[in-house]
């Protein structure tokens, strides 16, 4: 009987047991096959407007995920592409597609504000239909999400047009038909996660609508304020303006019968100031549109055209020649003025404006484009927080005309302000002359070359504030006050800050403006060779199809050829599945691949291949292709795309994978590897060379 019952649990625990390893293997290989990642789960529909549809696009980002905006700047992450695959004889776009709450932030990897959703993403398309036959509107959102690691993704729509688009009633809302999200390559059948969260697009969408707010500019409206209120003072220092304060204020107090009479006028007279700046950014709104200059920021010509204007601008400052408005409307503005009243006060804010204009012209013109290319009500706020520098010591001094004797005697150090705000101006124009240089990728103005401009720029300002060189419109000078000396000296410092940049050196504090390192004449600097490790010989031995890559590593971005390389040489193969755009990728390099424990072993132990899964190059037509899943594998990025996630069922950048020449992995704890520490990426990196020899 005990033996029988003794028999009997055994055979029962052997069942639990091997139930409960069954049921542990298979949680264990779905968390190891569900790697391809989902983040951001889209919504869509079409509204009526008027004789017009809208395309209204909502998406729920998970948590400690962002998605880039579509206008965040080039040289960044990979921004929004949003293309309407079948417009053409079907409908038009009615201005740029607008963009729910962003937010911005400086991203010292790439040197730029970069622009992102996170939580939600809200975005709306205007469209003017054509074809009456018209049936569906199809689009394709290409998009980056990043984390710890990043993400390209493309998602295609097919939204219905409803028959009732052509009656004139009440808003009709028609659901979409969305099409499965597309990882480019992905060789997964994802239909089925698609049904299962359909039940919800719904609710989604609703919830989204509700919750998101309208479009947010890409740069804080406080600190577009900030910077045209700096501007304003700067513009207060200058020849035309600051002699007029005593001028203006004595005539408010000595026309006006009492002096609270005088001071409503002198508060007035500020007032209109506002007024007329800020008059001036409306209408600049009005004309491009809350979008449209934030998409020309990006644009070659654009930039190119405000190089011009800014180097002109910078030549009128250091008195080459005035730029000024028509001196008829001087003249008219004085007329009205003499009127007196409230009108003619009125005039006499706007004849300050325009006699004004050499010096606050290319002031307020830098401000406008700069504000403007942020969208929405930017050009107003700039230019309210400009004038209000302008105006504020009007109306103090009225108030408290004692003040007036603390005011420095108008002389030769306002034609300063003005040169040092030249060559400011024409330091400012060579970051869109790179702008456009670096779009067309022509290589004229590489990082060297910048940085050697703005070295001569504020070289020759320290040189002009010590004295040693004089101007057209300088008085005649024994000697400089302290001030000079002391901003002088501020010059100077900057100046030899700038130096080390030609070899090398990463300059944080100006990381926004010039080129990025990687775009330069040599890696490392004018003259220079890295850390000393590879030589000029070295460079010219390279094997067929590799270059110096980040920090002197030997790299190939093809795989056959990397691959042919480490067979005869006879070492493991490094894969680093990256992007040009991928943020995280960028501080691996810096942070982890530049390590002294780590670098000799990326040099020295392994074969390096990187592939970028945005490279846009197209393939030839030969081996172009289209997977299993109905993909098409037209570029060098969709292919590499498809590898990774084909061999590595993973679509997140960076991804490290060391493998020997038969494509095996050579790590067993971790396979592959991410964003993850120097400590950890190292131990990693000795696992999988160690297993290889």
């Amino acid at each position: 009987m005990n033996f029988t019952q003794n028999l009997q649990t055994n055979l029962l625990k052997n069942v639990w047991t091997k139930t409960i390893l069954l049921l542990l293997f298979f949680f264990a290989f779905a968390k190891g096959s569900a790697q391809i990642l989902e983040p951001v789960k889209w919504t869509s529909k079409i509204e009526k407007k008027g004789n017009n549809a809208v395309l209204i696009f909502d998406a729920v980002i998970e948590k400690d995920w962002h998605m880039y905006s579509q206008f965040t700047p080039e040289g960044g992450p990979l921004a929004l592409e949003i293309t309407f695959k079948n417009q053409k004889g079907n409908f038009e776009l009615v201005g740029k597609a607008k963009e729910g709450k962003t937010r911005t932030a400086f991203n010292d990897v790439f040197g730029v504000d970069e622009t992102f959703f996170e939580g939600k993403a809200h975005i709306e398309q205007e469209i003017k239909i054509i074809n009456p036959n018209l049936k569906t509107v199809d689009v394709d959102f290409d998009f980056q999400v990043c984390k710890e690691v990043c993400i390209n993704s493309n998602k295609k729509f097919s939204i219905a047009v409803p028959s009732t688009f052509k009656m004139e009633e009440v808003p009709v809302v028609a659901e979409a038909k969305v099409d499965e999200t597309k990882v480019v390559g992905l060789a997964v059948d994802t239909v089925k996660k698609e049904e299962a969260v359909q039940p919800k697009a719904e609710k989604i969408t609703e919830v989204a609508k509700e919750e998101i707010p309208a479009p947010a500019p890409a740069r804080s409206l406080w600190s577009i304020f900030f910077i045209a209120f700096l501007s304003g003072f700067a513009a207060l220092l200058t020849p035309c303006v600051f002699p007029m304060i005593p001028m203006t204020v004595s005539f408010f107090t000595k026309q006006s019968k009492s002096r609270a009479k005088g001071i409503r006028n002198a508060i007035f007279y500020g007032l209109s100031i506002i007024a007329i700046y800020v008059i001036l950014g409306l209408i600049v709104t009005k004309i491009f549109g809350a979008d449209a200059l934030n998409a020309l920021s990006t644009d070659v010509w654009f930039n190119l055209i405000f190089f011009v204007i800014l180097v002109i601008f910078a030549t009128s400052f250091l008195g080459a020649f005035e730029i000024m408005l028509p001196n008829s409307w001087a003249n008219k503005a004085d007329q009205q003025a003499d009127k007196g009243g409230i009108i003619g006060i009125l005039f006499m804010a706007l004849a300050l404006a325009i006699v004004s204009f050499s010096c606050t012209g290319p002031i307020v013109g830098t401000l406008l484009v700069e504000a403007a290319s942020n969208g929405g009500i930017a050009p107003v706020v700039g230019m309210l927080g400009f004038s209000s520098a302008l105006a504020l010591p009007f109306m103090l001094f009225a108030m408290f005309p004692g003040w007036l004797n603390s005011l420095p005697k108008s002389g030769g150090w306002l034609n300063t302000v003005k040169v040092v705000l030249g060559f400011l101006e024409l330091a400012l124009a060579f970051k869109f002359l790179s702008n456009a240089d670096l779009v067309l990728q022509l290589h004229f103005l590489e990082r060297e070359v910048f940085i050697a401009i703005w070295i001569a720029i504020f070289g020759a300002m320290t040189l002009y504030l010590f004295g040693k060189i004089t101007l057209p419109h300088d008085s005649p000078t024994n000697h400089i006050s302290v001030g000079r000396l002391y901003l002088g000296l501020l010059t100077f410092v900057f100046t030899m800050y700038l130096i080390p940049g030609l070899w090398g050196a990463p300059l944080k504090l100006i990381s926004a403006f010039p080129p990025p390192p990687q775009y330069s004449e040599s890696p490392f600097g004018v003259g220079g060779s890295g850390n000393g490790v590879v030589s000029s010989e070295s460079i010219k031995g390279l094997p067929e199809g590799a270059e110096l890559g980040p920090h002197g590593i030997m790299v190939f971005h093809d795989y056959e050829d990397g691959l042919a390389y480490a067979k005869e040489i006879n070492k493991p193969i490094m894969l680093d599945f990256t992007g040009y755009a991928c943020v995280n990728c960028r501080k691996m390099e810096n942070n982890v691949w530049s390590d002294p424990s780590v670098l000799p072993i990326l040099k020295n132990d392994v074969v390096l291949i990187s592939l970028y899964v945005d490279d846009k190059r197209e393939l030839p037509k030969e081996e172009q292709f289209t997977t299993a899943a109905g993909d098409k594998i037209i570029t060098a990025g969709d292919k590499w795309t498809d590898f990774m996630i084909s061999k590595y069922k993973t679509n997140t950048q960076p991804l490290y994978v060391i493998t020997d020449l038969e494509g095996n992995n050579l790590n067993n704890t971790k396979p592959t590897i991410s964003y993850v520490s120097t400590e950890e990426y190292l131990q990693w990196l000795k696992e999988g060379i160690s297993n290889f020899k």
